[in-house]
């Protein structure tokens, strides 16, 4: 297909936590969504990730990264591996986490995560023959951690500046479920006012709005969205709770250690970090290493620590995310599965039923229940006043979650 190369062309771009994608829309009005090669396939969904590896070229140590796809499979291609960073996106409310060493040389997170924002510029660019210097991109209504106002503009200015750093010269944010809204509302024939569910890995966000054909004949108008909330509860959380149950206790939590003749319980703090798989990447510092090995020579079941050890050495995070998520799926089919995880040291199966999980996770979901709850009550709408119900994302599938939503609308009222 041959397009006409525009100056300065805008993009659309889901920059989600765990994925990530992009759009053009042509001149005739015409949606382009850009695929990305992944293990031999083309796929939609881009990674939202960033390997980096040292190597030594004429003398001189460099630094090289890849993102995305290419970075999932250079990782998985090494023998000895780099630094593994991922859903990023989930740091940029901490006004703690600023920078992070990597091999030596302190970088921002806004720089990491523009690493990751340039390449999936440069497919845009490639893609589409066109010359991008603008987007318009999805953002959360809360982002993880934040707990206030404050706390989610300040989200959104670094992530701004991260897209400066790309190479963007223009960016304009629109709510992501408010986007999802866009697509469900090109299907519709009549007028309706929906509930918009988008579910991501670090947030989950909701939406009342008013959709449909008369809204698009006339444009929109600020008072078609009659408000949005959100938690910073999602995906990753419920993953949490997995590897808390089923992981964690493995690798050593709730064990003792002898110190000083005494009995005390290896550090907590460390498995905190192990159940946000994104976080072991940040665990690989020289400190916490040899407090780890420390903790090993003197810890009650040390194959317990030294498989711990191995976890956060090798960096295990995708593997063990992929594990995650392969029996978070599987449990949203079935009553009861079967958690793998073997990488030939640590060699890990575990059954686990559904109403194990939707238990381990009773807390997340009552806040999801708390925060749609409360959006129906600062709108003042009642449930019956809903038309349709729009879920999107991964945890959407969760049965315990869509739960949440029949029981207020009526299972005839969901979409999906």
């Amino acid at each position: 297909m041959t397009r006409k190369k525009a100056a300065g062309a805008t993009i659309g771009i889901d920059f989600g936590t765990t994925n990530s994608s992009i759009a053009f829309a042509d001149e005739a009005g015409e949606v382009h969504l850009a695929a990305f090669p992944f293990m031999g396939k083309l796929t939609e969904s881009y990674r939202s990730l960033l390997y980096l590896e040292q190597a030594k070229e004429a003398g001189r140590e460099t630094l090289k990264s890849w993102t995305g796809p290419a970075g999932i499979e250079r990782y998985l291609a090494a023998e000895t591996k780099g630094r593994l960073i991922q859903s990023a996106k989930s740091f940029l409310s901490s006004r703690t986490l600023k920078t992070t060493e990597v091999f030596g040389r302190r970088r921002t997170l806004e720089e990491l995560i523009a690493r990751i924002l340039k390449d999936l510029k440069a497919f845009a660019e490639n893609q589409f023959g066109i010359k991008v210097n603008s987007a318009v991109v999805g953002r959360p209504v809360q982002f993880v951690g934040a707990a206030h106002a404050d706390d989610n503009d300040y989200a959104e200015g670094r992530l701004r500046e991260a897209f400066r750093l790309a190479g963007f010269e223009s960016v304009a944010f629109e709510m992501e479920p408010v986007g999802a809204a866009y697509y469900y509302e090109s299907k519709l024939e009549h007028d309706e006012l929906i509930l918009i569910g988008d579910f991501g890995g670090g947030t989950s966000d909701f939406s009342l709005i008013h959709v449909g054909p008369t809204i698009r004949g006339r444009g929109r108008k600020p008072e078609d969205l009659l408000g949005n909330s959100g938690v910073g509860v999602a995906g990753d959380a419920f993953d949490a709770k997995i590897v808390r149950k089923l992981v964690s206790p493995v690798l050593g939590a709730g064990t003792q250690m002898r110190s000083m003749n005494k009995m005390l319980p290896v550090p907590i703090w460390v498995y905190a970090k192990v159940e946000k798989w994104h976080h072991l990447s940040f665990l690989r510092t020289k400190e916490t290493m040899n407090m780890l090995r420390s903790v090993e020579a003197q810890a009650v079941d040390a194959e317990k620590i030294a498989a711990l050890v191995h976890l956060i050495r090798e960096d295990l995070g995708y593997q063990l995310h992929r594990a995650v998520q392969a029996v978070k799926c599987e449990l949203s089919e079935n009553t009861t599965a079967t958690f793998r995880f073997s990488d030939g040291v640590i060699d890990l199966a575990e059954p686990v039923e559904r109403e194990s999980f939707e238990t381990w996770i009773s807390e997340e979901l009552a806040q999801i229940s708390d925060c749609i709850d409360g959006l129906l009550a600062n709108c003042r709408i009642e449930p019956g006043q809903v038309d349709k119900v729009f879920l999107t994302g991964g945890s959407s599938f969760v049965p315990a979650v869509r739960h949440i939503f029949e029981s207020r609308f009526g299972t005839d009222r969901i979409r999906a």
